[in-house]
């Protein structure tokens, strides 16, 4: 490594004690880090964005303040405060990894990288993020953001995901000592550099530099390169072709899914039942539903309805849910029926009273099931709701 790139934990970290984002589960300068707010916020960030995830930490961190309460609480209680987030397993991990720190090291994270793997829930990445950030581990966690830094500051022109040890190895090379702060003055291979304010680690800081510089100025349309630290020294920029980095390997769209949901009422009451719990949408709430196949058509999905006491009359909402998975794009057409007060529910299904289906564990999918279902109903329901929220407020 040439001396002006040994410059380039300085360089970062200067930077980051000028511009280093404000979120809610990041220690300010001088406070201790909580490594439960870091294990927390690093899990909901998974494929979630940090506008998104913003609202449930703050809701999470105040019904449950560490790792001893989260770890008391059910998993039902977790799964209806994470509806909307998506990705459920992280919150039926989020819940076993609790439980297991609470049970098997005394409510406190373990703070080796080794040790965090062995958690439910926790990987390669979650584990590098805990431990660098939380616990200054010498370590580098490679996210998306410091994926395209890196990539660009390299210029590593091979695709991903067959790239990801290779920018790995480079993310590790930005570490330097991790003992860098503020630096004197000097000419650029010169600079002699001295410990952090508290004379520890600072890996933690520099992969915190990296994820906020990917965020604000290596973004991956328009990258602000005059204002990057490292603009200077950039592969990609110094070719002219910073934006077509990372490369990446084309994706295979999934094969679109068709099925029907079954939005049946007793009055005031809608019917549903729980996901078994593993699996897509694990342990969550839902309205029945056919099996979701590539080649079913409407017939063969309708014969799927839940069998009631008496045969309802099945009426199709015109149009459908359409929903985006990882792995697939689903369509599901929604059939509407309504049932005398006294039906009972069909085995391993409830009713639950429409006015009580946000305290559900309801995912967005299900969500725009019951209002394509319910139509005007729930908005009317949410507007009632806004009205009692707003003429009795919370102490």
């Amino acid at each position: 490594m040439q001396d002006g790139n040994r410059n380039r934990p300085v360089l970062l970290l200067e930077w980051y004690d000028r511009n280093r984002r404000r979120l809610p589960w990041r220690a300010l300068p001088g406070e201790t880090v909580d490594p439960y707010r870091v294990w927390l916020s690093e899990i909901m960030l998974q494929q979630t964005t940090v506008k998104a995830v913003g609202p449930y930490f703050e809701k999470f961190l105040a019904r449950w303040p560490d790792v001893e309460a989260m770890g008391r609480a059910s998993l039902d209680d977790i799964l209806r405060m994470w509806a909307g987030l998506g990705y459920y397993s992280r919150a039926r991990n989020l819940h076993a990894c609790a439980v297991t720190v609470l049970r098997d090291h005394g409510g406190r994270f373990p703070d080796t990288e080794e040790d965090l793997r062995a958690l439910p829930g926790i990987g390669p990445y979650t584990a590098a993020a805990i431990a660098a950030i939380a616990f200054n581990r010498h370590t580098m966690p490679v996210d998306g953001n410091i994926e395209r830094v890196v990539s660009r500051l390299f210029a590593v022109d091979e695709p991903l995901p067959k790239a990801k040890p290779r920018i790995q190895a480079l993310a590790a090379t930005l570490l330097g000592s991790s003992r860098s702060g503020r630096a004197g003055k000097g000419r650029a291979g010169d600079v002699k550099t001295r410990a952090g304010r508290d004379g520890k680690s600072r890996a933690g800081d520099i992969a915190q530099a990296l994820m906020d510089l990917g965020a604000a100025i290596c973004t991956p349309k328009k990258p602000a390169c005059v204002l990057c630290p490292l603009g200077d020294d950039c592969a990609a920029r110094a070719r002219g072709d910073q934006e077509t980095f990372p490369r990446k390997t084309p994706k295979k769209a999934g094969e679109l899914r068709r099925g029907a949901a079954f939005v049946v009422r007793r009055g005031n009451e809608v019917l549903v039942r729980t996901r078994p719990a593993k699996g897509l949408l694990g342990g969550m709430t839902e309205v029945p539903t056919s099996t979701w196949l590539a080649a079913q058509d409407d017939a063969a999905a309708l014969k799927q309805a839940p069998c009631l006491e008496s045969a309802p009359r099945w009426q199709r909402k015109v149009g459908a849910v359409t929903h985006i998975f990882t792995h697939f794009p689903l369509e599901l057409a929604v059939y509407t029926a309504a049932v005398a007060a006294r039906t009972a529910a069909p085995e391993g299904m409830r009713w639950v009273p429409i006015a009580r289906l946000d305290d559900e564990a309801l995912p967005n999918l299900m969500r725009k099931v019951i209002a394509h279902g319910l139509g005007e109903e729930t908005k009317i329901r949410a507007l009632a709701t806004r009205r009692k929220q707003q003429e009795d407020p919370p102490p």
